[in-house]
């Protein structure tokens, strides 16, 4: 990467290269779909071998295009991970220099302490160089940045959402005066809370925003109406109306899901028969360590320890949001197709970072895990294989350099991801990254390899070290095991050298 070849995130994804529309011209600058969704764990889409979840319209877009199956986020200095990840995203910058870009952060996601900064640089943002370049640049859901970024990246905004939505409580009058039912669920004799029932809010009355003709963000209004659904409804408009439209399109479709509230109709909900939910294989009653983040809110949405029992209902709950906002997924899809411009658009499809859904005992996704450090990333279009998957090491946040690169526009300068468009076209053989980076907060730091992942916990002095060839869930510590201590020391030294060259504000 212009990031050395060592470091770590997101997942996304690109269209058909095949469609049953014809469109409009074969020398049209493409077009370009971003869909993003919240919190996806890198295995939970069905075609990509996860035997649960049912995902059939982004299983359409694994067969049509590359898949990517190790795509990686670098991590946070922010307890909302989204926030972190999704400046990077925007910025092309890497962790410890996008939070010098204050300007286009959701504020209270700003650094602090040690990891502060006080400069401000000048970027370009990825939506801003595609309106630039005379793309017409429409955003619809999560966005978890400034409204700075979204006045000067996009020319449209229908539905632009909050970060997430935390509101569980039931009305005044039916309120449990002891305990917000949304946490610490299914606790004995106490689960009120259904994924369906929208009195409690949250994903199912929405609060979002337009962009006016003035150029400026309006005033917030409710829509009662689930946020998949919305948005999903906000990107086939859009593509509709434009079906006569002159310039190419750059869409960001964001999605909350499957971010909790894990709120679904109830016949999704009724797919996932909770007796029926197995066990993730890293299951945990409780993590073994003080990782610093176990009392953030991620971790508070279940009670200790995480029975079988408990992680089952809220694996049932995360499978059925996602194929929830899988069936929207397909309706914008289908619009796409309808529109006549799928042949020349690419779709790419990834996630802002993973979670953990009682694996290793956690709950949240800030941890050092692949499950929660990783994501989906789908990718199709013109001159992308079909039906094919890519190994290689890669971070989420190269599809904006990619991108720029398929479209036939200069990458600006400040951006330090790496595209993957050889990669992703299959013009090249050669590898991604050959080691990932994450970071969250002070409490933990890690280098990753193909075969190997260091983990170094700074507020514990402590590290951790997994065989990811013998051990692929992470299950078998093997720091102390003199057959490792070469390992050890070798990923020391890169772990080290890469916090420098990146710029951890963390003394080491």
């Amino acid at each position: 990467m212009k990031i050395s070849r060592c470091i770590l995130v997101l997942v996304v994804l690109f269209l058909p290269s095949v469609s049953s529309a014809e469109t409009k011209s074969s020398t049209d600058r493409p077009n370009f779909l971003f869909i993003i969704s919240d919190d996806q764990a890198p295995d939970m889409i069905g075609a990509l071998g996860h035997p649960e979840v049912k995902t059939p319209h982004l299983d359409r877009l694994v067969e049509q295009g590359t898949a990517f199956t190790r795509c990686f986020n670098q991590g946070s200095w922010s307890g909302a991970v989204c926030v972190a990840s999704r400046t990077m995203l925007i910025t092309g910058q890497t962790v410890y220099r996008a939070p010098q870009n204050k300007s286009y952060i959701d504020p209270w996601g700003h650094a602090k302490g040690p990891l502060a900064v006080s400069t401000e640089t000048a970027v370009k943002l990825w939506p801003q160089v595609f309106r630039e370049a005379g793309y017409d640049t429409f955003l619809t859901g999560k966005w978890h940045n400034s409204d700075l970024a979204v006045v000067e990246g996009f020319s449209q905004v229908t539905a632009l959402a909050e970060g997430f939505y935390d509101t569980y409580e039931l009305p005044e009058q039916d309120r449990n005066p002891k305990i917000n039912p949304g946490y610490f669920r299914p606790a004995p004799g106490r689960d009120e809370w259904t994924p369906w029932d929208a009195r409690y809010h949250g994903l199912w009355t929405p609060d979002v925003r337009d962009l006016g003709r003035s150029g400026a963000l309006g005033e917030k209004y409710v829509v009662e109406q689930h946020s998949s659904e919305l948005f999903a409804d906000a990107a086939v408009q859009y593509l509709t109306d434009r079906s006569d439209a002159a310039a190419p399109f750059f869409m960001f479709v964001s999605f909350n899901a499957p971010h909790d509230p894990r709120q679904a109709p109830k016949e999704f909900v009724d797919l996932y028969p909770v007796d029926e939910i197995a066990l993730p294989p890293n299951y945990l009653p409780e993590h073994p360590l003080d990782n610093g983040a176990l009392a953030i809110r991620d971790e508070l949405l279940a009670p200790h320890p995480r029975s079988e029992a408990v992680v089952r209902i809220h694996r049932a709950e995360y499978f059925a949001i996602i194929t929830h906002m899988d069936e929207q997924i397909g309706r914008v899809l289908d619009a796409l197709e309808a529109s006549g411009e799928a042949d020349n658009t690419y779709v790419v499809f990834t996630s802002d970072h993973g979670l953990a859904v009682g694996s290793h005992g956690l709950m949240g996704k800030q941890n050092p895990f692949d499950h929660s450090i990783s994501m989906p990333f789908v990718i199709t279009g013109p001159g992308i294989p079909a039906s094919r998957r890519v190994d290689d090491m890669i971070y989420m946040q190269s599809v904006y350099p990619t991108t720029c690169e398929l479209a036939g526009l200069d990458v600006p300068e400040t951006v330090e991801f790496s595209s993957i468009k050889d990669l992703a076209t299959g013009k090249s053989d050669g590898r991604g990254e050959e080691m990932i980076f994450g970071t969250y907060l002070t409490s933990q730091r890690l280098v990753r390899t193909d075969s190997h992942k260091l983990i170094y916990y700074p507020e514990l002095d402590r590290f951790q070290l997994f065989d990811l060839q013998r051990d692929p869930h992470e299950i078998t510590d093997v720091v102390d095991e003199p057959a490792y201590a070469a390992v050890r020391a070798e990923l020391t030294v890169a772990l080290n050298q890469t916090r420098k060259d990146l710029g951890d504000g963390l003394s080491q």
